[in-house]
């Protein structure tokens, strides 16, 4: 959240600077400050002097000409502070752990933030399989079973709210249509369980539930499995083994 003075007015120097990291964070890589006071819009003098007090500090990093820009190591060892200092991350673990043992897929925890989800941990399938999602990575709820199965704990009317009525695609296979999303919504809450069909990633299936240690959820867990691997007795086994693991999960984050 952005800092504030007294009475509630935000600062503006710390706001800029929240906004220069999730730029960087958004947008791996080295970026010119003529692209970044194009994306932000902040004065150039006053973004030069932005960029090079974070630079000095480890927050952002130059290359080699010192001329353009992008995240800095500190960012990474804040993110790694929030993910070890999690209770839920901590108390999820060996649930993880053997759920993918039970599944021999790939297994994620997030959380959702606003309209994504953030991945706080994965396990990878035993099986080869594309690179999954890396922990700290934003993805649109709507194209993720972990982003259904959490937004299927909240009201229609509150999904209304916080969803946009033409939602981003991401591929061909993704739900565009906000009020769509919102009739797959109620089937969520009626099976349990939700699905991302190749929404997300083309060539693969995953399957998520939320954690209902809290109402509405913020967290959930998912498995992901290649289409071409899914067979209806695999997919009924992947659904158990998730019921299994949200029931061990929220045992164990009860008191949290």
């Amino acid at each position: 959240m952005p800092a504030a003075e007294p009475g509630g007015a935000q600062v503006k120097s710390a706001v800029r600077t929240v906004e220069l990291l999730e730029y960087f964070a958004e947008r791996p890589g080295m970026h010119s400050l003529a692209a970044v006071q194009e994306a932000v819009g902040y004065p150039k003098s006053s973004l030069y002097m932005l960029l090079r007090t974070l630079a000095e500090l480890g927050w952002v990093e130059t290359d080699s000409t010192g001329t353009r820009y992008g995240i800095g190591v500190r960012a990474l060892l804040v993110g790694t502070s929030y993910i070890d200092g999690d209770e839920v991350v901590t108390a999820a673990r060996p649930t993880l752990d053997r759920l993918s043992e039970n599944t021999t897929e790939t297994i994620h925890l997030a959380r959702l933030d606003g309209t994504d989800v953030v991945y706080l941990a994965t396990r990878q399938s035993q099986h080869y399989l594309r690179p999954s999602p890396r922990v700290g990575r934003r993805l649109p709820a709507h194209s993720t079973s972990l982003g259904k199965a959490l937004l299927a704990t909240y009201s229609d009317e509150r999904v209304r709210e916080l969803l946009p009525q033409a939602l981003p695609q991401v591929t061909e296979h993704t739900t565009t249509d906000r009020e769509r999303l919102i009739e797959e919504l109620a089937l969520v809450r009626e099976q349990g369980y939700a699905v991302d069909r190749e929404e997300n990633t083309l060539g693969l299936c995953c399957f998520g539930v939320a954690i209902p240690y809290r109402a509405p959820a913020r967290d959930a867990i998912s498995c992901s499995v290649p289409v071409a691997r899914l067979t209806p007795a695999h997919k009924r086994k992947i659904v158990d083994a998730l019921f299994e693991a949200r029931d061990r999960l929220t045992l164990a984050t009860r008191r949290l």
